[in-house]
């Protein structure tokens, strides 16, 4: 019996039908959480116990380990957690999705089949994907995943061949790099971990190394060898997210690939004893019951051991499952146990490692380079991060502006360079910003991030402009030193006043950026706009007036009525900011 393309292609598509069902399921119920995950993150990990909780509790719930590490990985660009607290959810995540492989095992593969309701629960929930609440249609997008995730386990079963006799070749395979002793554990290490860099899942992969163990295609040592692997390859997703981050995100994604490895070697160091551990606890816990070769942890151990395999019968390969869900539960929450007292040593060694950088540009992405987060709620948080960062930064684009009006002609060339290579970062900023948004804006909105990413466009383009302002003060500033045309006291005293305004207009709408949209008080950017307004409009008279009179050079007048008049468009672009967060915070 040849086992061809057809067959190969029935495999790929079972797993790609569970990669789907556990996608769909866990992005719906990243939907149904909402913000609280972000309130969950933040407030429950206070010390390295809840730290680990919580990653324990939010990746069993939404049923994996990758969400929740990339998750990690952003909130720690994006500064809201610390590098400490950090790993213990990191920490708590390892065990959380050894939720999955239970789940796979018991309802999956074992007596009773949860397949066998997949459709029925597919059919009954169908209807809430039709629902125009938004919330229903989470429901059932995670029903129908859930039935999706068991119908494809059943398809994974049916594609994969019983008897390995009937296929030489594979067969053949699959001896040699077995009864290797510890270069078997080596060979199949390194498969779980390609395996799940390719699948991007650690969770698709363990139910896979079941189903071929459940099949008897591989043993006991070799299945559990190919789990640890899949431990590795699974801190490959949160690595290549934290590939253009910042450095602390960076020190968390290390920090995620040190404990699963450092888990992988010192199970290694003891492997053969645990596996016989393990084993005897399968037979005091009565895990395979059903079958009498479990009663004597003799028996269990021999039956176990790669020379007893070729007699092991179909009843005890159905157990498998059962004993490796035991393994990776118990090897990860030994690891966990182990370096949880650990944290702030291993948090000192990845900032030894990825030491901080120097001399970084201001106007820099540094939170939604990670990309897009799993729902919309969650990608928008990052996206007002970067905005509120942007506003900070064109703050201190302002500073800079401000500081070089008294700087002899020599060093504000400096200054004036560092201020335009600013400027040009800040146009960069802005197409990014506006790109993410529009791939945010790509995927299913309700009516309030719809209107959240609209008001979004118009921050950015009005954060932009203010920078374009600050620019044309600064080359107003130039053009005076290179004219050589130095300001009287009273002028320079009446710019200063001006620029006070101004900055208490930037400050406060960085202070708005910052705040929850719906607690912003416009309150006192309304009074800042109105009393630069009115400045403006006495600086202008008093301009036309002393004009006429001669008071000073025609050329001089010009550039100091550019700058007040620039001045007092930047105060119309900060207003233009809290208008559109106003219009957030009443749509909310």
């Amino acid at each position: 019996m040849d086992y061809g393309i057809f067959e190969l292609l029935k495999l790929i598509g079972s797993l790609g039908v569970f990669l789907y069902g556990m996608k769909l399921m866990s992005e719906s119920l990243q939907k149904l959480a909402g913000n609280k995950m972000r309130q969950i993150l933040t407030a429950m990990t206070s010390n390295r116990v809840t730290g680990v909780l919580t990653g324990i509790f939010i990746t069993a719930l939404i049923q994996s380990s990758s969400a929740t590490t990339v998750m990690v990985v952003s909130f720690v660009n994006a500064g809201l957690l610390d590098l400490v607290g950090s790993i213990g959810v990191i920490l708590g995540a390892n065990v959380g999705t050894t939720v999955t492989s239970w789940l796979v095992a018991v309802l999956g593969l074992g007596k009773f089949s949860m397949s066998d309701l997949a459709l029925p629960i597919i059919g009954c929930t169908l209807p809430l994907l039709f629902s125009k609440k938004r919330s229903r249609k989470n429901w059932g997008e995670m029903f129908v995943g859930f039935g999706l995730l068991f119908l494809a386990l059943r398809f994974l079963q049916e594609s994969m061949p019983t008897n390995l006799h009937d296929y030489p070749g594979v067969g053949d395979f699959i001896q040699k790099i077995s009864f290797l002793g510890f270069r078997s554990w080596m060979i199949f290490l390194l498969i779980g971990a390609v395996l799940t860099t390719i699948f991007q899942s650690s969770s698709a992969t363990v139910a896979l190394t079941l189903v071929i163990c459940s099949k008897g295609w591989i043993g006991y040592e070799d299945a559990a060898a190919m789990i640890m692997g899949e431990n590795i390859g699974t801190t490959i997703t949160a690595n290549l997210a934290a590939a253009v981050a910042n450095v602390q995100a960076k020190r968390a994604a290390l920090a995620h690939f040190i404990i699963n490895v450092f888990g992988v070697i010192w199970l290694f160091a003891i492997f053969t004893p645990f596996l016989h551990m393990i084993g005897d606890l399968c037979v005091t816990l009565h895990i395979a019951r059903y079958n009498p070769i479990y009663s004597d942890p003799a028996l269990l151990r021999e039956t176990f051991s790669p020379e007893a395999r070729a007699g092991v019968t179909a009843s005890i390969n159905a157990a498998m499952p059962l004993v490796l869900s035991l393994f990776n539960t118990l090897a990860k929450g030994i690891n966990v146990t182990i370096l949880i007292w650990f944290t702030q040593l291993l948090a000192k060694i990845v900032s030894r490692i990825i030491p901080p950088k120097a001399g970084e540009d201001t106007f820099k992405l540094k939170h939604i380079k990670i990309g897009l987060l799993s729902t919309p709620d969650a990608s928008l948080f990052q996206a007002k991060q970067e905005i509120s960062l942007y506003g900070q930064n064109t703050l201190e684009m302002y500073h800079k502006m401000v500081q070089g009006f008294d700087m002899p002609r020599g060093e504000y060339e400096k200054m004036f360079e560092q201020l335009q290579q600013m400027e040009d970062e800040s146009d960069v900023v802005e197409v990014e910003i506006a790109d993410y948004l529009t791939k945010v804006s790509e995927s299913k909105l309700s009516t309030e991030n719809s209107q959240r990413v609209r008001a979004m466009f118009k921050i950015v383009s009005e954060i932009e402009s203010v920078a374009d302002s600050i620019l044309n003060v600064a080359k107003a500033i130039n053009r005076r030193n290179e004219q050589n045309i130095p300001f009287p006291e009273a002028l320079s005293n009446k710019l200063k006043h001006m620029f006070t305004l101004i900055d208490d207009s930037i400050v406060t709408m960085c202070s708005n950026l910052n705040t929850e949209y719906t607690q912003v008080n416009s309150k006192k950017a309304y009074s800042l706009e109105q009393a630069i307004n009115d400045y403006r409009t006495i600086l202008k008279q008093e301009h036309l007036i002393a004009v006429e009179e001669k008071r000073y050079d025609y050329s001089m007048g010009i550039i100091y009525a550019d700058m007040f008049s620039e001045c007092e468009k930047i105060g119309d672009y900060t207003i233009n900011v809290t208008q559109s967060i106003k219009e957030i915070g009443h749509d909310e």
